[in-house]
C-alpha cells in the first residue's frame, strides 16, 4: 500500500475535527474540498514515550500508531479544531483588512440591502443569512433581542441564498416584499426564519399574503433584474470578505462566522463603540 493512503487516514481525522468545529460554532459552510498528500509522514509520540523507529512504508503500522495516539489523547481533536478556527480567523481578518476600505459603502449603506433596528444607529451589525439555514433560524432570537435591548443599533440584512434553489426563490420574494412594502419586511423576515420546514418561493408568497400583500405583484417583482442585483451584490461582498457560510456577521471591520450567540454579538457591538473594532486589544 502507498504511504499516501496512510496519510489520507490522518487527513480524514483532521476533516472530522473541522466538521466538528462547524457544528460547534453554528456555521453552515459551503463545502470546498482540497487535499494535498506529501511523500513523508511524521507521527509524534506522546510526551515521555520512548522513540521507536517507524517504517513509513507499512500502512498498518502507521494507522495503528495514529489510532492509539488519538485514543490516548482524544483532546487533540479539540486542539486541531481550535487551531483550524484560529488560523481561518487570522487569514480572514487579513483578507478583510485588504479590501474593507473600498467595500465599506456597500457593506453598511448599500441601497441593495434591508435595514432593521435604528436606521441612524451609531453601530451597524451586518448579517449574511439564508432562509433555509438552521443556525440562522436559531440565531434569529439573538438578533431580535439585540434590536430590542439596543435602540442605537442599526442592523443590515444581506439576502445570501447559498443552500438551494429554494433559498434563492425565497430570497427573491423577500426582496420583492422589501421593495413593495419595506415597513412589512421585518415581520416577513421573522416569519420566514421561524418556519421549521423547507422555505421556497411558495412558502414565502404565502407568508407575504398573510401580511396583506399581493402575491401576483410580488412574483412580478421577484423576477426582475433589480431583484437579482440584491442577491448578486451580497454574493460579491461575501466572496470579497471571505465569507463562505451562514450566518456570518460584519461588525466594525471584523467578520464573525457562525451563530456566535447573543453575548458575543453584544460584546462586539460594545467594543466597536469603545475602540472602533469588534475585538479590543
Amino acid at each position: 500500500m502507498s504511504i499516501k493512503s496512510s496519510i489520507l487516514s490522518i487527513v480524514v481525522v483532521g476533516m472530522a475535527a473541522a466538521a466538528g468545529w462547524a457544528v460547534a460554532t453554528g456555521h453552515v459552510v459551503i463545502p470546498k474540498f482540497q487535499s494535498q498528500l506529501t511523500s513523508t509522514a511524521v507521527v509524534e509520540a506522546p510526551p515521555g514515550a520512548p522513540l521507536t523507529p517507524v517504517d513509513t512504508s507499512d500502512r498498518k503500522t502507521i494507522e495503528t500508531i495514529v489510532r492509539e495516539y488519538l485514543i490516548n489523547n482524544p483532546e487533540i481533536l479539540r486542539d486541531m479544531a481550535g487551531a483550524l478556527q484560529a488560523k481561518d480567523q487570522a487569514e480572514q481578518r487579513e483578507k478583510v483588512k485588504a479590501v474593507f476600505g473600498d467595500l465599506k459603502p456597500k457593506i453598511f449603506s448599500s441601497p441593495l440591502q434591508m435595514v432593521m433596528g435604528n436606521p441612524d444607529g451609531d453601530v451597524t451589525l451586518v448579517e449574511f443569512f439564508d432562509y433555509n439555514c438552521g443556525f440562522c433560524r436559531r440565531a434569529l432570537s439573538d438578533l431580535n433581542t439585540l434590536i430590542e435591548q439596543d435602540p442605537k443599533l442599526k442592523v443590515v440584512l444581506k439576502e445570501y441564498p447559498v443552500l438551494s434553489e429554494e433559498s434563492i426563490q425565497a430570497a427573491r420574494v423577500a426582496i420583492a416584499v422589501h421593495r413593495r412594502a419595506p415597513e412589512k419586511y421585518a415581520e416577513f423576515h421573522r416569519t420566514l426564519l421561524s418556519n421549521e420546514g423547507q422555505v421556497n418561493g411558495e412558502v414565502a408568497l404565502k407568508a407575504a399574503e398573510g401580511l396583506g400583500l399581493d402575491a401576483e405583484a410580488l412574483m412580478a417583482d421577484a423576477n426582475t433584474v433589480e431583484t437579482e442585483a440584491f442577491i448578486r451584490e451580497a454574493h460579491e461582498l461575501a466572496q470579497a470578505l471571505g465569507i463562505n457560510g451562514t450566518p456570518s456577521y460584519v461588525v466594525g471591520e471584523d467578520v464573525l462566522a457562525g451563530a456566535v450567540g447573543l453575548p458575543a454579538l453584544k460584546q462586539a457591538v460594545e467594543n466597536v463603540r469603545s475602540c472602533g473594532k469588534a475585538t479590543c486589544s
